[in-house]
Parts: structure tokens; C-alpha cells; sequence
């Protein structure tokens, strides 16, 4: 299938590209590596006038520390993310979790901000930010602004981004050695999750965060609240699905995502993680 007929533009800075988004406003679709938007694209469940690439932006790709915090820049790809010895010692868990997206050609392709605009609730980075309580940098016309990453998320597929925003940066506390685990059920390695778990541990900044169990990324906040009061982690576990709306589809029925929730909980929890 092909995508309806559109226009290109590459923008050279944040500035040009919020520029383009402004004039043309909801008819405009910002773009970097492609492997979100070009799929529904040529199903022509979505056909904007305007793409806007902000692959030719320079230092967007950082991946550096400030503080407490690593600061992500949005166009770091999930390779960058993998690979970043940086990452894998400072937050451990999203360089792992990077390492689990798609295949190789999506992780050199995909890129951090991509996933996190694109808000599907199937998506492995956006869970385990939950986990992280990262916050979400965007810049528009307004300027900058930050988001908790818990209010980001609006609806399937729907973000808090404005039409002429964009996300340029994730900022993630840094967690160091704390224990984390990250579970994910699908059929074949490059599949989307039927369902994933994030759990980070880290005192104050660390949760869990839930792939495929609802219409958005979600919190798994009964059981982080059983977490915190001590609850052994069978007790813990069993709180993973309480709160959500899984779907069933063909692969898998709304029990079944449940069931598969708690068990991965359980193992996630245990800081056994998959591969």
C-alpha cells in the first residue's frame, strides 16, 4: 500500500521545524526515523499535506548527565540508547529495554522522541519511562515546557503535544545499580509486546510501568502503593492488572493479558529480564 501524495521538508533546526508545524498547522506531521508514522501512512489511516524531517537537526542525539538526572535528546535512536556505556551504567533499564525494540533495523532507525510521540500503548519505551518517572521536554511556539510523563499520555494514540509541538528531550533520574527488571511476551523476537512490565526500584523516582494493558502507557499504581508498604513481591505481583482495560484480540483475550501481567510482575520483581 502507498501513503496518499504529501509534501517534504527538512528542517535544519528546532526553530525552522516548530516554524513549519505553525503555518500549516494540524494538515503537518513532524518525522525522524520513519517507523511510526510511514506504517499507518500507507495504510492511509493517517495522510498529511506536510511531512517536516528533523533528521537533518544537529545535537539532538545527546546522551549526557546533569545532576541527577541523564538528559536524552529526542533523536537519540534506540541503537544510541543500547549501546551507550553511559546509559548502561547511569539507567540501566532503558538501555536494556532500547536493546529490545523491533530488530536491528528499526533500532538503528527508530529514535527516542519518535516513540514517545507516537504514544502507542504497545510500545516498550514508553513503559518503562513510567517506570523511570522521566519528564518529557517539548518546545513550541511558546517556548519550552516540561511534562511529567504521566500526564503525557492523553488517549490511544494522543499525547499532551500541541500540533506545532515538538519533543526534544527526555530527562530520567538517575538510578545507578538499584535493582530493575523489564519482562515482555511476544510471539516472535521482532513482534510488539502482547503485553511488557518495567519495574524500577530506585527510592522516590522508580514504578512500573505496563505495556498493552490499556489505551495508554500505564501506571501500575496499586501495586507500587503495596510495594512501598513492604508487601512481599507474590503480594505485589497480583496487583499488576488492577486498574487497567487490556483488549482482547487475536492475541489474546483480556484474561489472558492480565495473567500475563502478574506473571511478568512477578518475574520482573525478581530482576529476571527478557532477551
Amino acid at each position: 500500500m502507498t501513503p496518499v501524495p504529501f509534501a517534504y521538508r527538512r528542517a535544519t533546526s528546532v526553530q525552522e521545524a516548530i516554524s513549519l508545524l505553525t503555518e500549516h498547522g494540524e494538515e503537518a506531521k513532524a518525522i525522524a526515523g520513519g517507523h511510526s508514522l510511514l506504517p499507518i501512512m500507507k495504510l492511509r489511516f493517517a495522510a498529511p499535506e506536510l511531512l517536516v524531517d528533523l533528521g537533518g537537526i544537529p545535537d539532538l542525539d545527546h546522551i549526557r548527565v546533569e545532576g541527577d538526572e541523564m538528559v536524552l535528546g529526542a533523536l537519540a535512536r534506540h541503537s544510541d540508547l543500547e549501546l551507550s556505556a553511559l546509559l548502561r551504567e547511569e539507567v540501566p533499564l532503558l538501555a536494556h529495554t532500547a536493546g529490545l525494540v523491533g530488530d536491528c533495523q528499526i533500532r538503528h532507525r527508530g529514535t527516542l522522541g519518535g516513540s514517545v510521540a507516537h504514544g502507542d500503548p504497545s510500545a516498550d519505551l514508553p513503559a518503562t519511562l513510567v517506570a523511570l518517572r522521566a519528564t518529557v521536554v517539548v518546545d513550541g511556539p511558546g517556548g519550552r515546557r516540561t511534562v511529567p510523563v504521566d500526564h503525557f499520555y492523553t488517549g490511544f494514540l494522543e499525547t499532551a503535544l500541541a500540533p506545532d509541538e515538538l519533543v526534544v528531550e527526555l530527562r530520567v533520574p538517575r538510578t545507578g545499580d538499584a535493582p530493575w527488571g523489564y519482562q515482555k511476551f511476544r510471539r516472535r523476537g521482532i513482534d510488539w509486546a502482547i503485553v511488557g512490565v518495567a519495574y524500577q526500584s530506585e527510592p522516590g523516582a522508580g514504578g512500573i510501568g505496563l505495556v498493552n494493558m490499556g489505551p495508554t502507557t500505564l501506571r501500575a499504581a496499586a501495586a507500587e502503593e503495596a510495594l512501598r508498604a513492604g508487601a512481599d513481591p507474590a503480594q505485589v505481583a497480583a496487583l499488576a492488572d488492577q486498574d487497567t482495560a487490556p483488549v482482547g484480540d487475536a492475541s489474546g483475550s483480556p484474561e489472558y493479558r492480565r495473567h500475563l501481567a502478574r506473571v511478568l510482575l512477578s518475574r520482573a520483581l525478581a530482576g529476571r529480564n527478557s532477551s
